[in-house]
């Protein structure tokens, strides 16, 4: 393998995680960040759910009708903002197509073969490096109808279909698993996955910031790349007002991503979903979950952090800004309150608002691109953290001219054509 000068755009899991393993097969790395700190924005508060069982595509058979159903309600686990965006409207089309029962499956097994490789790449990086991210183990999903349960059948059949472990359980049964449960909510069943777990991501990601360094890896804060040029010996990075050459570069930047490979010719359908979460103080332990639980009717995620529940979810076409709106936060004051309504105070909580960076068919882009010395670590949406280490491990391979360790079929920008 011949060492190469590789600059990494982007601090959030994702690029760091492609920097470490870039730095371990030893390559001389930095990392462009345009905020003070790793982390940032989309891996900031993000729900900490690490769960390849439940890593499936939004467009899923009957989520359109879902969707389109709940805009209207007082808390809905969807928004769409009116708009004349063009961009928005394509990504929506291009969604719904995905949504038919063989596409489902086939998005949904890309996303899970890689979602069981990163989670298998990220215990190997904490148990030997004895990382605490405040993990805990086990993942519930709540299912309030019997509707909500079957619309999660075909899901349940890929989760069988691949071995992987799991659990359908009627009310009772969930209750065994979460005793904390309020009892007066509706609930209809779940499904638990007992090797899944859950995190604190932004805390994992400035550890391994740290243990990165320590290789060799380079972060430049506050910088921001404007542009990106290619030629036969390389890249050039334009960086604020100067010119930063490298061998080549990772786009790893979210939503930024699509606004720096499009000047190079590289479209891809990435469309920027809003999400949001509250972080509130624990205050009764014994009333606080021990798992972390996904209300599968609001697609809202509950995690337990160390001394904080948080409260995470929903998804917002068409915002352009991370103002936050009442409509979600209740939303998420709703669902923690149903669910475990003495374990905090969620009126105080801290509410944080971001944009995922969503591909219309859910598995993200990972690879080489059409033009040379050019690569992407890009289109993960909000399962950033349940794909960052495998991500990166997988790159990391390509770049250094090694085989990866999974089928990567599916999983690059071939899929676009």
């Amino acid at each position: 393998m011949t060492q190469r000068q590789i600059a990494v755009v982007g601090g959030g899991v994702v690029g760091v995680c492609t920097a470490y393993f870039l730095a371990e097969a030893g390559h001389d790395v930095v990392v462009i960040e345009r905020h003070q700190n790793v982390a940032q924005e989309a891996s900031f508060a993000h729900g900490g759910i690490v769960a390849p069982g439940y890593a499936e595509p939004w467009a899923a058979p009957g989520m359109p009708q879902k969707f389109f159903s709940q805009l209207l309600r007082a808390e809905a686990p969807v928004a769409l903002k009116a708009t004349l965006d063009r961009t928005m409207w394509r990504w929506v089309r291009r969604w719904m197509a995905e949504c038919e029962l063989e596409r489902y499956r086939i998005n949904h097994m890309r996303m899970q073969r890689l979602s069981l490789y990163s989670r298998d790449i990220l215990r190997q990086i904490r148990d030997y490096y004895q990382i605490d991210y405040e993990q805990t183990q086990g993942v519930l999903q709540l299912f309030r109808t019997e509707k909500d349960r079957q619309l999660a059948e075909p899901g349940i059949e890929l989760l069988a279909e691949n071995a992987v472990p799991h659990q359908v359980l009627d009310a009772a049964g969930v209750r065994e698993v979460e005793p904390a449960l309020a009892s007066d909510t509706p609930l209809a069943g779940g499904l638990y996955l007992p090797q899944d777990e859950a995190g604190n991501c932004p805390l994992f990601t400035k550890r391994l910031k740290q243990i990165a360094g320590s290789i060799g890896v380079q972060f430049h804060f506050t910088s921001t790349v404007h542009a990106i040029e290619s030629d036969s010996r390389g890249v050039t990075l334009h960086i604020d007002e100067g010119r930063y050459p490298a061998d080549a570069v990772v786009v790893a930047a979210g939503m930024d991503s699509a606004g720096l490979l499009k000047p190079l010719g590289i479209h891809v359908p990435m469309y920027p979903v809003k999400g949001y979460s509250a972080t509130a103080q624990i205050k009764n332990y014994e009333q606080a979950p021990l798992t972390a639980v996904v209300d599968d009717a609001y697609r809202v995620a509950i995690t337990r952090l160390g001394g904080r529940i948080r409260v995470a979810g929903t998804a917002e076409l068409g915002a352009r800004s991370n103002e936050l709106r009442d409509r979600a936060l209740r939303t998420l004051l709703k669902v923690g309150g149903d669910w475990f309504p003495d374990a905090a105070n969620y009126a105080q909580a801290n509410f944080w608002s971001g944009m995922r960076p969503m591909l219309p068919d859910g598995p993200p882009l990972i690879g080489a691109t059409p033009v040379r010395n050019v690569f992407v670590n890009i289109g993960h949406g909000s399962n950033g953290w349940a794909m960052a280490a495998g991500s990166g491990k997988v790159l990391a391979d390509i770049i250094s001219g090694y085989a990866p360790d999974i089928d990567m079929d599916g999983l690059t920008l071939s899929r676009y054509g």
